[in-house]
């Protein structure tokens, strides 16, 4: 299957980032280049900050320093939930990677994964405010307010390296990994140099660190002092949402095999965390990142029993196993949720209102006045 053959090649590079081998070493050349274009696009828009595009409400960028599963679309739905409580009407502009069309889109009520790609559809679907897609993120941000004026704060979901939409705020969100062998790609996971030698205009202002499990400790980051560090968490969601619309105890299952299915860019990561809930696996597939229909079903043909599949995966799967079932096969998904420290959401207000940034029409505790 080309899907799993690509995870599977995937999953031997992202181990290989890890260290200083040998097969990091054929590639470290190639990463010199990848470090010089890299420079020279981030200077372009350093030298001349009028190719940085300015919306007229506040941006929030979160988004990645290494490739691959940091934790970003769970921390971004996080965030999206403390706006709101705050008083904020927040939208969400975003890349949409992986899906087959390259042009501005309004996400509906019910989008389409394969158009509107999966990560937006699924922050439509758990974060309820407006999303807009596009390559052009600007272009994007524009049509977002065109359609949405009542927005008052803008995240941009998986944009640091992405300088043409300007930003009020950016949050470089990492994993476990911490920075891996500390390379650029290809021959490291990072997508920029790090630790940065000097804050800019382009730097982020706040960094998340996540880990896997809430009882380990955290990944060790270097980072300059006056970048301020959080914590968080990832955990799985106690229930399970089935594809025929129930929901049951994800504790239920202990005891019972149960097949396991991902298609994000570190599968093992999940099905870690399934078996640390006291599940048996059986099969564990382990699909490419943003894997297509066409690849989860063909995935899912020959089981027989229960699937258990990442929310990503869900927005996909399950609509399709509702409307065509694989006979003999429950497929359900289990949600990834993440605890933050309280002090990361202090740190956004703050700079916010630093900023002069603040909600439209709201009062201080985030009532709406009108």
């Amino acid at each position: 299957m080309r899907s799993s053959t690509a995870a599977h090649w995937t999953s031997t590079w992202q181990k290989a980032t890890q260290t200083k081998g040998w097969q990091a070493r054929l590639l470290w050349p190639v990463s010199l280049v990848y470090q010089v274009l890299a420079r020279r696009h981030r200077q372009r828009y350093l030298a001349d900050p009028r190719r940085i595009e300015r919306m007229p409400v506040p941006v929030i960028v979160v988004g990645n320093i290494v490739v691959g599963g940091a934790g970003k679309t769970p921390t971004t739905l996080a965030l999206l939930r403390h706006l709101r409580s705050r008083g904020w009407r927040p939208g969400v502009v975003s890349r949409g990677y992986g899906r087959s069309a390259s042009d501005v889109l309004m996400l509906p009520d019910t989008p389409d994964p394969a158009l509107h790609g999966d990560e937006p559809s699924l922050l439509k679907q758990l974060g309820g405010v407006p999303v807009c897609v596009g390559a052009r993120r600007a272009e994007a941000g524009r049509q977002l307010l065109l359609e949405h004026p009542e927005v008052d704060v803008m995240v941009c979901d998986d944009g640091l390296q992405h300088f043409r939409l300007g930003r009020d705020l950016a949050i470089a969100v990492f994993d476990d990994r911490g920075v891996g062998n500390g390379w650029l790609l290809p021959a490291g996971l990072l997508r920029e140099p790090w630790p940065p030698t000097q804050l800019d205009a382009l730097s982020p202002h706040l960094v998340l660190r996540i880990r896997s499990d809430a009882s380990a400790l955290p990944p060790s980051l270097p980072a300059p002092r006056s970048l301020p560090q959080f914590e968080g968490a990832r955990r799985l969601a106690q229930q399970v949402r089935w594809s025929d619309g129930s929901v049951s105890d994800l504790s239920g299952l202990q005891g019972q095999r149960v097949h396991a299915l991902a298609g994000i860019a570190r599968p093992e990561g999940f099905f870690s965390m399934l078996q640390k809930q006291g599940l048996s696996l059986g099969q564990q597939l382990s699909l490419a990142d943003h894997a297509d229909i066409g690849a989860l079903r063909e995935g899912i043909k020959d089981l027989q029993g229960m699937l258990l599949c990442t929310e990503k995966d869900a927005v996909k799967l399950l609509p399709a196993c509702q409307a065509q079932p694989v006979p003999g096969l429950r497929v359900g998904s289990v949600r990834l949720e993440m605890d933050i420290e309280p002090d990361f959401f202090a740190a956004i207000d703050r700079l916010l209102l630093e900023q002069g940034h603040c909600p439209r029409l709201s009062s201080p505790d985030g009532q709406q006045t009108a």
